[in-house]
C-alpha cells in the first residue's frame, strides 16, 4: 500500500459516538443507530474506521472495540464483494497483525472476522491466511498462539470440505500433524483447541486424518484424564465419532474405552458427562454392541439411571416448584412451530387400522422447553436404545434399582424411576409383562401425586404401556387409566395438561373402538379443556380430538356428540385469521372429525369448504405475484387446506358435489398439481383421488389435462408424491372404464418399473399393484401383454392387505388379464395361487373367476403335473385351495 490509511479525527469521533449509542437499552435509539450505520455503508472507507477502532484504538473500552468488529463482520457478510481492494487488504493485514491482542474478547472478535472473510473468499483469495496462522501457532507469546488457534478452529468448523480439496492444494496434510503436536501443550485452552480442530475431520473420514489415525488415538488416550473439562469433553466427542467411523481402530482398546466412558458419564462437569453419555447411544447402533458391552451392563445401568434424575438447575429452569400455572399466559417464544404431515394414501392390512411406517411420536420428549438436550434426556435415550439391544438381559440389572426408585420418599428419585420404567418399555416389554399387573395400578396412583413433574412423567410412561393396557379386560386397567388421564387433562399445571393430552392421544390410537362406551365422558373432558387451556396446549388438544375421531370413526356420528364437539371447534375456526398458523392443527383436527362424522358434518360443511378453497386461492395468488420474497413456509396453509378438502370429500362422499359445482377448485387443483413444492403436489393428488371417488362428473372434463401431470409425477425418488399420484390414477381408471385407453401408455411403464424396484416402501408397492390391476381391469388388451413383467411382485405385495374394494377391483383386473394372456402367468403360477388364498371372503363372482383360472390351469397341465406342482405348496396354502376351490 502506497501510504498507510489514517482516520479523519472528526469522522472517528462520530463513529465512536454511534458505537456508544448502539449499546443503549432504548429500542428507538438502537433503531436510529441501525439506520445511520446503513447510511455510512455508502462510504468506501467506513469499514477502515471500523477495523481501526477494533485493532488500533487501544484507548477505547473493549466492548466498544469488539462491537466495532462485529458491525464490520456484518458488513463483510452483506457487502464484501463491493469493498474496494485497498479496504479489504487493509482489513486482512490488520486482522493478522492483531490476532494475538492481549484481550481475549478482542482476539475472539478478530478470529470471527477472519473466518467470515475466509468464508466469503472461500480461502482461495487469501492464500497467505492458513500458512500465516499455522506459523503463528509456534509463537512464544501465548496470546498469539491462542488467537491463531481460535481462528483456525472456526475455519475448520466452517470450511472442513474446502480444506481437503485440491483447490487449496490440500493444506490439511500439513495442518493435521501440526495440530497433533499441540495435544501435549502446557496450556489447557490450547490443548482443547487442538483436539477441536482435528475433531472436525473425523466424521468425513478425511484422508489426511486417516493417515495419522493411530497417533491421534494415542494422543487422545494420553489426554483422557486431563484436568480441564473442555479437554475431556473434546476427547469424549472424538471417541464417540471414532466409534462411528473407525470402530476397527478402537476395538483393541474397547474394554478400557468403556471403563473410561463409564467414569466420564459421571463427570462432575455436566458438559463432559453429556458428551460421554452420547457414547452409549452411538455404541448401541453398532453390531458389536452386545458382545463388547455385556460384561459392563451391571456398572453402566446404575450410571444411566442416576443420570436420569432432574438436576437442581433443571428443576429451577422448569419452574418445577410452581404447581399451578394454568392461568399464566404462554410465552409465545416457547411454542414450537408445528409441521403438518401431508396426507398419504395407504392400504389397510390384516390386523386393524392403517400401519404407520413413520411412528416416531413417542420419543423421550417430556421436557422440551429447556435446552433441548441434556444429560437426563441423553441417559434416558441411551437406556431406551440399550433396552432394545439387550431386551430381557437388561432387566436383571434394572429391576433391583427400580424397586428402590419407584417407592422412594424423595420425589426427584421417584420421578426418575418412573422415567426409567418408560424408557425400557419398548425393549423390555416381554420381560416386564409379569410385573405390569402390579406396576400399572401403582402408576395410575402416581397420576395424582402432589408434584406436577411426577404427574407429567407418569402420563408419558403410562402411554408407553398403552398397548398392554388395551390388551387386558377393559374394566381392570383401561377404565381406571382413562378416568385418571382425563382428570390430568384438566390438571391445574400446564406441563401436566400437555403430557396428559399427548398420552391420551397415544391411548386413543391403541384402544380405537374400545373407547366407544366412554365417548360421552371423554368428550365432556376435552370440550371443558377448550375453555381452560392456554395457547400452547390448545394446539395439543386439537391433536387429541383429531386422534379420537380417527380412532372411533363413525361411532362419533351421534347427534349428542356432535352437539358437544362442533360448537367449540367452529367458534375457534371463526376466531382465527387466515394468516394464523394455529389454523394448521385446527384444520387437521377438523379433517379427522369430518371423515369420522360423515353426514353428521353436513351442517358445518359449507363455511369450512369455502374457507379452504379461499386459502388455496390466496396462497397461489401470493406465490404468483411475488415469487422471490414469498417462500415455502406459507404454502403450508395451502397444503393443510387441500388435506381438509380431501377429508371433506372422503367423509361426505357424493354430498360434496354441489359445493364443488359452485367453486373453482378444479382450476386451483390443476395449478397445485404443478407446484414446485412436492408436498403441495402430494396433497393435490390425494384430493384428486378423493374428488374422483366423490363426484367424478366434475373431474371428468379435466382428465386430459390431469393425466400427463400424473404421469410425470410417477417418480419413486419422491415416495409420497409418487404414491398419491399412483393411487389417483387407479381411482380415475375405475371411473373412466374403457375410456382410459388413450392414457395407459403415459403411465404403465413407470408403474411396472416401480413395482420391480428393490427397496420400494410397502405403501407405494401396494398402491402401485392396485393401480396396475385396475388399469388391467378397464383396459385388459393394453395391459395384459406386460403381465409376465409384473405378476410376481404384484402377487407378493397384495397378499398382505385386507379384503376391500380396492383389492377386489385389482384382482378382477388380474383375472381378466390372465384370460387375455394366460402365458404371462405360467412361470409364476404358484405366486398367483398364494395371492388367491389370501382372500378371506371374495364376492361370489370374483370367487368364480378364481375357480375358473385354477381349474383351467389344472386341466391344461393334467393331473400328474398338477400334483407335482401342488406338492411345492406349503401346507396351509394346499388346505385353503382344496377347501375353497377344490383343487
Amino acid at each position: 500500500m502506497e501510504c498507510e490509511w489514517k482516520p479523519d479525527e472528526q469522522g472517528l469521533q462520530q463513529i465512536l459516538q454511534l458505537l456508544k449509542e448502539s449499546q443503549s437499552p432504548d429500542t428507538s435509539t438502537q433503531r436510529s443507530v441501525q439506520q445511520r450505520l446503513e447510511q455510512l455503508n455508502q462510504y468506501p472507507d467506513f469499514n477502515n474506521y471500523l477495523i481501526f477502532v477494533l485493532t488500533k484504538l487501544k484507548s477505547e473500552d473493549e466492548p466498544t472495540r469488539s462491537l466495532s468488529g462485529l458491525i464490520l463482520k456484518n458488513n463483510v457478510k452483506a457487502h464484501y464483494q463491493n469493498f474496494p481492494n485497498g479496504v479489504s487488504d487493509f482489513i486482512k493485514s490488520e486482522c493478522l497483525q492483531n490476532i494475538g491482542d492481549s484481550s481475549p474478547l478482542i482476539r475472539a472478535t478478530v478470529g470471527i472476522l477472519i473466518t467470515t472473510i475466509a468464508s466469503k473468499g472461500e480461502l482461495q483469495n487469501w492464500p497467505e491466511l492458513l500458512p500465516k496462522l499455522c506459523l503463528l501457532l509456534d509463537s512464544e507469546d501465548y496470546n498469539t498462539c491462542e488467537g491463531a488457534f481460535g481462528a483456525l478452529q472456526k475455519i475448520c468448523e466452517d470450511s472442513a470440505e474446502i480444506l481437503d480439496s485440491d483447490m487449496l492444494d490440500r493444506p490439511l496434510n500439513i495442518m493435521i500433524p501440526k495440530f497433533l503436536q499441540f495435544f501435549k501443550h502446557s496450556s489447557p485452552k490450547i490443548r482443547s483447541h487442538a483436539i477441536a480442530c482435528v475433531n472436525q475431520f473425523i466424521i468425513s473420514r478425511t484422508q489426511a486424518l486417516m493417515l495419522h489415525i493411530d497417533p491421534f488415538i494415542e494422543n487422545l488416550f494420553a489426554l483422557a484424564t486431563d484436568d480441564e473439562p473442555e479437554v475431556r469433553k473434546n476427547v469424549c466427542r472424538a471417541l464417540v465419532m471414532l466409534l462411528e467411523v473407525r470402530l476397527d481402530r478402537l476395538l483393541p482398546h474397547m474394554h478400557n474405552i468403556i471403563e473410561y466412558m463409564l467414569q466420564r458419564t459421571q463427570d462432575h462437569d455436566e458438559n463432559v458427562a453429556l458428551e460421554a453419555c452420547e457414547f452409549w447411544l452411538t455404541l448401541a447402533e453398532q453390531p458389536v454392541c452386545k458382545e463388547v458391552l455385556c460384561g459392563h451392563l451391571s456398572q453402566l445401568t446404575p450410571v444411566l439411571v442416576n443420570g436420569m434424575k432432574y438436576s437442581e438447575i433443571d428443576i429451577i429452569l422448569l419452574k418445577g416448584d410452581i404447581e399451578e400455572d394454568e392461568a399464566i399466559p404462554d410465552n409465545e417464544q416457547d411454542i414450537r412451530p408445528r409441521f403438518h404431515r401431508s396426507r398419504t394414501v395407504a392400504q389397510q392390512h390384516e390386523g386393524d387400522g392403517i400401519e404407520d411406517e413413520e411412528d416416531e411420536d413417542d420419543e423421550l420428549d417430556d421436557d422440551d422447553t429447556i435446552s433441548d438436550w441434556n444429560l437426563r434426556k441423553c441417559s434416558a435415550a441411551a437406556l431406551d436404545v440399550l433396552a432394545n439391544v439387550f431386551r430381557e438381559d437388561l432387566l436383571m440389572h434394572i429391576l433391583p434399582l427400580l424397586k428402590e426408585l419407584l417407592f422412594h420418599p424423595e420425589w426427584v428419585v421417584k420421578e426418575s424411576g418412573i422415567l426409567v420404567l418408560g424408557a425400557i418399555a419398548e425393549g423390555c416389554m416381554q420381560g416386564m409383562i409379569p410385573y405390569l399387573p402390579e406396576l400399572i395400578p401403582h402408576l395410575i396412583q402416581c397420576l395424582s401425586d402432589t408434584k406436577a413433574l411426577v404427574r407429567s412423567i407418569t402420563c408419558w410412561t403410562l402411554s408407553r404401556y398403552a398397548h398392554w393396557v388395551v390388551s387386558q379386560p377393559p374394566d381392570v386397567y383401561l377404565k381406571p387409566l382413562m378416568t385418571e388421564l382425563l382428570k390430568r387433562i384438566l390438571d391445574s399445571n400446564k406441563r401436566v395438561q400437555e403430557a396428559a393430552c399427548s398420552a391420551f392421544a397415544t391411548l386413543e390410537e391403541e384402544a380405537c373402538t374400545e373407547l366407544v362406551p366412554y365417548l360421552a365422558f371423554i368428550l365432556d373432558t376435552l370440550v371443558f379443556a377448550f375453555s381452560k387451556y392456554q395457547h400452547k396446549n390448545l394446539l395439543i388438544l386439537y391433536d387429541a380430538i383429531g386422534t379420537l375421531a380417527d380412532s372411533v370413526g363413525h361411532h362419533l356420528n351421534k347427534p349428542e356428540y356432535i352437539q358437544m364437539l362442533m360448537p367449540p371447534l367452529i367458534q375457534k375456526w371463526n376466531q382465527l385469521k387466515d394468516e394464523d398458523k394455529d389454523l394448521f392443527p385446527l384444520l387437521e383436527c377438523l379433517s379427522s372429525v369430518a371423515t369420522a362424522l360423515q353426514s353428521g358434518f353436513l351442517p358445518y360443511c359449507e363455511p369450512v369448504y369455502q374457507r379452504c378453497v379461499n386459502l388455496v386461492q390466496k396462497t397461489l395468488a401470493q406465490s404468483m405475484s411475488q415469487p422471490e420474497q414469498y417462500e415455502a413456509p406459507d404454502k403450508d396453509f395451502m397444503i393443510v387446506a387441500l388435506d381438509l378438502l380431501s377429508g371433506l370429500a372422503e367423509g361426505l362422499g357424493g354430498t360434496i358435489e354441489q359445493l364443488v359445482a359452485r367453486s373453482n377448485i378444479l382450476t386451483l387443483m390443476y395449478q397445485c398439481m404443478q407446484d414446485k413444492m412436492p408436498e403441495v403436489r402430494q396433497s393435490s393428488f390425494a384430493l384428486l383421488g378423493d374428488l374422483t371417488k366423490a363426484c367424478f362428473q366434475h373431474v371428468k372434463p379435466c382428465i386430459a389435462d390431469f393425466m400427463p401431470i400424473l404421469g410425470t409425477n410417477l417418480n419413486p425418488e419422491l415416495i409420497s408424491v409418487c404414491n398419491n399420484a399412483t393411487w389417483a390414477i387407479g381411482e380415475i381408471s375405475i371411473q373412466m372404464g374403457p375410456e382410459m385407453q388413450p392414457y395407459i401408455a403415459m403411465v404403465l411403464h413407470q408403474l411396472v418399473e416401480i413395482i420391480n424396484r428393490p427397496n420400494t416402501p410397502k405403501t407405494l408397492l401396494e398402491n402401485t399393484a392396485i393401480t396396475i390391476g385396475r388399469l388391467g381391469y378397464v383396459c385388459p388388451q393394453e395391459v395384459a401383454p406386460m403381465l409376465q413383467q409384473f405378476i410376481r411382485p404384484w402377487c407378493t405385495c397384495l397378499r398382505n392387505i385386507r379384503d376391500n374394494e380396492e383389492k377386489d377391483s385389482a384382482f378382477r383386473g388380474i383375472c381378466t388379464m390372465i384370460s387375455v394372456n394366460p402365458g404371462g402367468v405360467v412361470q409364476d403360477f404358484i405366486f398367483f395361487c398364494d395371492a388367491v388364498a389370501s382372500w378371506v371372503n371374495p364376492k361370489d363372482d370374483l370367487r368364480d373367476m378364481f375357480y375358473k383360472i385354477l381349474h383351467g390351469f389344472k386341466n391344461q397341465v393334467g393331473d400328474d403335473n398338477w400334483r407335482r406342482f401342488a406338492d411345492q405348496f406349503p401346507m396351509p396354502l394346499k388346505e385353503r385351495l382344496a377347501t375353497f376351490y377344490g383343487v
